[in-house]
């Protein structure tokens, strides 16, 4: 027991003596003056001393300073180069100046990423008829990393359908794959539209046809509701119908734009059965109708003289949770109006007020062309004055008919009132301004005597 307390007492010895020459020597690797620095407060501080002051300044500069672009043919500061080039851009009004300014920011991306000022740019230079410039743009763009995106390529193609060049932007469907961009559904969809806005209606068919087996697309319900409206336009309404069960053997659903589009041909081609049966079809298979088919409703019952139906469908929007918008109520009012049903039209334009719809220039017309026409001088005078003060101005002949009627019940001060606001706008010609003023002047002379 002794033996054993006594190693415990040399090795704790031992433990003592080996920390205190560690410390020593610990304390002799450090200078007087390194101790003196660091003790004393109010010693000088190197210059790049990483204070916590020093640090929070350099992560304020960071956040505030914009990053540099990886792209070494991109400026380093974009903030500084992109508002004055889309400003540049902006006001350039000489399309060869237009075209090298574009061109010169190719790489910047605040400029070629503004749609705005794309689509602008191209606009002026084909009002300019400049299309070899747009060519140059466009496809300059192509090849640059932008090129690769689908969302890109159709811009492009839209662009070049915009621009009047509907060949340009065939060609750059097929030449994707060269700039290593993926084709989908939508960059065909893109040049679908392209197509048959040219009024391309052979290349369409054709290109509907043969291209998704071509490359591997599947079509959709886009591009299926594209053909079916070029198939409309062209007259060509079995074909149109034809296309619609094309898609449902394909699996895909009619949706309410495939529908509206056929009824609405339909009815404008005077088959208003096949129209209505379309209608109620599309009601079986669950598929609501939206506003834009309700209009389409109404504007083909109200050329059938059908004012009072067309109306009630106004009540069924409601119940479906549709609002009528201005073409809807503009519609009931001229169909009233054509009807002989003048009260009923009063009533209407008034009831838009309430129910949240405010009239515009086309109803503001209908009201005071049918006003004048059935004699009510006053409140076509009223609306008139309403109108052009929010300057929506009637027709030449509605003016005449109204100043004419102004004259002819001695409500010369009313005209008088039209007359100043007429002549406040300077679209008139002069032989207008000069007919309505001899309307004046013939009245006040027939007075005279």
């Amino acid at each position: 027991m002794l033996f054993l307390r006594t190693v415990r007492r040399l090795c704790a010895a031992l433990d003592a003596f080996a920390v205190t020459v560690i410390a020593a020597s610990i304390s002799k690797s450090r200078t007087k003056t390194d101790l003196a620095v660091a003790a004393s407060p109010s010693s000088h501080i190197p210059e790049n001393f990483p204070t916590i002051v020093a640090c929070k300044a350099a992560v304020l500069r960071n956040r505030s300073s914009p990053k540099p672009d990886t792209d070494t043919e991109v400026s380093s500061d974009i903030n500084s180069i992109s508002e004055p080039a889309l400003l540049k851009i902006k006001t350039e009004r000489d399309p060869e100046k237009l075209f090298q300014l574009f061109k010169a920011n190719a790489h910047n991306s605040l400029v070629v990423e503004n749609r705005f000022a794309f689509e602008d740019t191209v606009s002026r230079l084909a009002g300019a008829h400049r299309f070899d410039l747009i060519e140059h743009l466009l496809e300059h763009q192509k090849t640059l990393p932008q090129g690769r995106r689908e969302g890109f390529i159709v811009r492009i193609l839209v662009l070049y359908g915009k621009a009047g060049m509907p060949d340009h932007a065939l060609r750059t469907f097929h030449q994707m794959h060269l700039f290593g961009c993926l084709r989908t559904v939508k960059s065909f969809n893109a040049t679908l539209k392209v197509l048959s806005e040219a009024h391309r209606f052979d290349n369409v068919r054709m290109f509907f046809d043969e291209i998704p087996a071509k490359y591997g697309i599947e079509l959709d319900v886009i591009s299926y509701n594209t053909v079916i409206k070029v198939m409309c336009d062209m007259g060509s309404l079995n074909s149109a119908y034809l296309v619609m069960v094309e898609m449902e053997k394909a699996g895909l659903k009619p949706d309410v734009v495939t529908y509206t589009t056929l009824i609405s041909a339909f009815y404008k081609h005077g088959q208003g059965e096949i129209g209505d049966g379309l209608w109620n079809l599309m009601a079986i298979r669950g598929c609501s109708p939206n506003l834009a088919t309700f209009n389409v409703r109404i504007q083909y019952l109200i050329n059938r003289r059908r004012a009072w139906q067309a109306n009630s469908l106004i009540r069924r929007m409601y119940v479906s949770g549709i609002k009528p918008d201005e073409l809807t109520y503009n519609l009931i009012i001229k169909g009233f109006c054509m009807m002989g049903e003048l009260e009923m039209a009063k009533r209407i334009f008034y009831a838009m007020h309430g129910r949240g719809c405010k009239p515009n220039s086309k109803i503001y017309q209908t009201m005071v062309h049918y006003l004048c026409k059935e004699g009510d001088f006053d409140l076509a005078f009223r609306l008139c004055k309403d109108s052009m003060e929010r300057n929506w101005f009637p027709s030449v002949d509605t003016i005449d008919k109204l100043l004419k009627g102004l004259m002819t019940i001695s409500k010369d001060r009313n005209a008088r009132e039209i007359m100043k606001l007429v002549k406040a706008r300077t679209s008139y010609s002069a032989d207008q301004m000069k007919s309505f003023l001899d309307i004046l002047s013939c009245g006040r002379r027939k007075k005279q005597h």
